[in-house]
């Protein structure tokens, strides 16, 4: 042994952080589309301090980078999310919160004090630009500036990081998990929101353990909460032990639910231990859910429940279906591509119906190669897909569909994404033709440093 203090992952690398704040006009060589323009929002950790020896990716300060699109031009601005965490640390120049406020890990003059971070998901609803994470409430800010306006108190409570957006409606349909007064709880809470804004209901129930519930599925009549084996537990994390864990033992179960029904509703359906971060899309016909999910046979990132490390594995895109109508709550499951990846987004145009197409970023695995280096798309009707794959070196965000018009077809538009340029650690702004990704992107934006890897973006037309 030597003494030296081992290097953590999420803090070396594109995962380092970048804490300048900046303003800057990129250079784009091919077009940008004539009528692509708005705003790309960006959402991911970047610790404001240097963290403790707990630091997971998951606890970094929320930094928002926007691409503002306009006239073939695109202009490029980051600013923290400044959280009341953020605001404390600030002005003690230094870090004072554990990551998830592990009281353990956390500074005595903070014990108690809000703990949130926004770096998972930015949406814009209502005429709001919220930017989200699983344990707070959406917190706002202004959609030009970036600067922070503050939480929204109308919901009353922690809201996690993946609401759905009715098409039709304009409704937004939510949840939070662990919202009962102690940590790491089994309450789960259903909101809903109208187009305008207003929040029309938020209620409880119990699910079947405490688990780390990071997205669900919305289809047209139904809301379904996936409660897999990735668990909190307080009393695991007082005792010095992972505050989530993976325990396949615990079996997995969806709670499945009428939209407009009470929560005493809720019908548990049934399957072997996997995990899932994000679905796709889920949709329904006559008395059968569909569910085409990015699908893990265990949860990454995280220990077992007796600290060990856990099983790294790689996640597909699998159907689930639920019969409402039988007499069994088994899921049945198969998958539907062998490309492992994550990020799954579509047409939200077809948010809860059926749909066709579908984009994520994609893993090779080919030699020499790491994180995502293909940007997927799946033509569902067909089962066929394309890829465009990365120079060695390269990393891909979450690519992210805009459609070319309001009534255009599904699929007919541009994917953006944020690619990491390895061999020259700086960040590009990618524009691709939805449909023909293996042609390369139409349009880059040369951004003169890097975009540290984050989570979640969302696109707001001008």
């Amino acid at each position: 042994m030597d003494g030296s203090q081992p290097i953590n992952p999420f803090l070396s690398g594109n995962y380092a952080p970048v804490r300048d704040e900046e303003d800057f006009d990129l250079t784009v060589t091919g077009e940008i589309p004539a009528g692509l323009a708005g705003v790309f929002y960006r959402n991911g950790p970047n610790p404001q301090f240097h963290p403790g020896a707990d630091y997971h990716w998951f606890g970094g300060d929320g930094m928002i980078h926007g691409f503002f699109v306009e006239s073939g031009k695109v202009r490029y601005r980051n600013r923290y999310v400044r959280t009341p965490k953020w605001l404390a640390e600030n002005a003690a120049g230094r870090q004072l919160f554990g990551t998830f406020g592990n009281p353990l890990t956390t500074d005595p003059s903070v014990l108690g004090e809000d703990a949130g971070v926004a770096n998972t998901n930015i949406l814009w609803h209502a005429g709001r630009l919220m930017a989200l994470e699983e344990g707070h409430k959406p917190f706002e800010l202004d959609p030009l500036t970036l600067e922070s306006r503050g939480y929204l108190d109308q919901y009353r409570g922690r809201v996690t990081a993946h609401p759905k957006i009715d098409p039709d409606t304009g409704e937004m349909t939510w949840f939070g998990y662990s919202t009962g007064e102690a940590p790491l709880n089994a309450t789960v809470s259903y909101g809903v929101t109208s187009a305008s804004g207003e929040v029309l209901r938020r209620d409880d129930f119990e699910a079947p353990y405490s688990s780390m519930v990071h997205d669900f599925l919305v289809t047209s009549g139904h809301v379904l909460f996936p409660i897999l084996p990735l668990t909190g537990s307080l009393e695991r994390a007082m005792n010095g032990g992972p505050a989530y864990a993976w325990e396949p033992d615990k079996g997995a179960f969806v709670g499945v639910m009428a939209r407009d029904a009470g929560v005493e509703t809720l019908r548990w359906f049934e399957t072997e231990a996997c995990y899932v971060f994000h679905p796709m899309n889920a949709w329904e016909e006559g008395d059968r859910i569909f569910a085409d999910v990015m699908e893990y046979p265990a949860a990454p990132l995280f220990p077992n429940a007796d600290g060990s490390r856990g099983d790294d594995s790689a996640a597909r895109l699998v159907r689930w279906t639920f019969d409402l109508a039988g007499d069994s709550n088994r899921i049945k499951r198969e998958p539907l591509d062998d490309l492992a990846g994550e990020f799954p987004r579509f047409d939200e145009r077809r948010a809860g119906l059926a749909y066709r197409h579908g984009w994520f970023a994609g893993t090779s695995q080919r030699p020499g190669r790491f994180g995502f280096d293909a940007i997927a798309h799946v033509d569902l009707a067909t089962g066929r897909r394309a890829t465009h794959d990365l120079p060695l070196g390269d990393v891909t965000g979450e690519p992210v569909f805009v459609p070319r018009s309001a009534d255009a077809a599904e699929g007919d538009g541009w994917v953006i994404s944020v690619v990491y340029r390895g061999n020259e650690d700086r960040s590009d702004f990618l524009v691709f033709d939805a449909r023909d990704l293996p042609a390369g992107p139409i349009a880059t934006a040369r951004v003169p440093r890097r975009v540290p890897f984050g989570f979640h973006g969302n696109w707001r037309p001008a």
